[in-house]
């Protein structure tokens, strides 16, 4: 039975092997899934000198981790990568995620990730992954500073996580670039609606709870969520919640205090749970949505080394709030 990683890793070679080859003529002496793999190979090697390397090792001894962990027929050089790819739908990867959590599934390394009775941990968070001021494309995002302008692309990145686990497992992302037919510019908040509309359903099975900052934390995105069945879990500031906090005060709090076992010699966190009985208006107005909320504060040696305060569909109880805030 092959290991688990050499069937992702022709999984991935097999949607490379489904794109459009934009080349033409005799240019095409690398395969288009050799290209796509030599790619892959730096980030999954860490070294962006992986390929040269390997070119190197290969005229002294006829042979590369290229060729032996990833199948790659020839080594293309770097700049022929960039040039192959360079316009490819990303989008047509995505079956590679899809792949690796059915092979999760098959394994039943899910379960580790299994948190509060059986759901896993969906994080939904915001990253850049190009910056420049003078390369740019139709689909950059855009900034300026005085008279300097930057261009840059963000991610809405999805992935599975659980508290306690050193491991994640990445997900189907949605790419943050101007939309067909608006004016305005794309933006994460907007990115992460596409992403539960497009994917919510993928992944329902999983029974996932949505993680999330502030930014997510309020009424349309968190309606939305649970209107096509799902749950969260977001940060919720008081600063951007007026009314929700105006509530809370005054009402009387559920507290729990818990005292984690530490190393020897180092002493003692005294952790502090709060929450609330009844569910709270996200915001002003009759129509506002009603939630629950709770906070969690760490304390070492009498300094409080962590704060943080939580809204989320889910009712915290004696029971499960030390579960909640942990997956917060």
């Amino acid at each position: 039975m092959k290991p688990t990683v050499d069937i992702l890793i022709e999984q991935l070679r097999q949607c490379f092997g489904q794109m459009p080859d934009p080349r033409n003529g005799s240019n095409t002496r690398y395969r288009f899934d050799d290209i796509g793999m030599a790619a892959f190979s730096v980030f999954f090697m860490q070294s962006p000198s992986f390929l040269d390397h390997q070119q190197r090792f290969h005229e002294a001894h006829n042979r590369n981790a290229c060729q032996s962990l990833f199948g790659i027929n020839r080594i293309p050089t770097d700049n022929h990568i960039r040039h192959t790819l360079d316009g490819s739908d990303c989008e047509q990867l995505y079956p590679a995620f899809d792949h690796a959590v059915e092979q999760l599934q098959q394994n039943q390394g899910l379960d580790d990730f299994l948190r509060l009775n059986g759901r896993t941990l969906i994080a939904l968070d915001g990253s850049q992954f190009h910056f420049s001021r003078k390369i740019q494309c139709p689909q950059c995002s855009t900034r300026t500073k005085g008279d300097k302008v930057d261009y840059f692309h963000n991610v809405l990145c999805a992935t599975l996580v659980a508290d306690g686990h050193n491991r994640v497992v990445p997900l189907r992302p949605e790419f943050i670039r101007p939309q067909d037919g608006s004016e305005k510019q794309d933006c994460e908040l907007n990115a992460g609606k596409r992403w539960i509309r497009k994917n919510l359903q993928r992944y329902q099975p999983l029974r996932p709870i949505y993680l999330a900052d502030d930014l997510f934390a309020h009424q349309p995105f968190c309606q939305e969520l649970l209107e096509l069945g799902g749950d969260f879990l977001f940060t919720a500031k008081p600063s951007s919640h007026t009314t929700l906090y105006d509530d809370l005060d005054g009402l009387e709090l559920q507290r729990k205090v818990t005292r984690p076992k530490r190393a020897k010699g180092r002493g003692r966190e005294t952790r502090t749970y709060r929450w609330c009985e009844y569910r709270l208006p996200i915001r002003g107005g009759k129509d506002a949505l009603q939630v629950w909320w709770f906070d969690m504060q760490i304390k070492y040696r009498g300094e409080t080394t962590y704060r943080n305060s939580f809204i989320t569909s889910i009712q915290p109880k004696n029971t499960n709030i030390v579960a909640l805030a942990n997956c917060a």
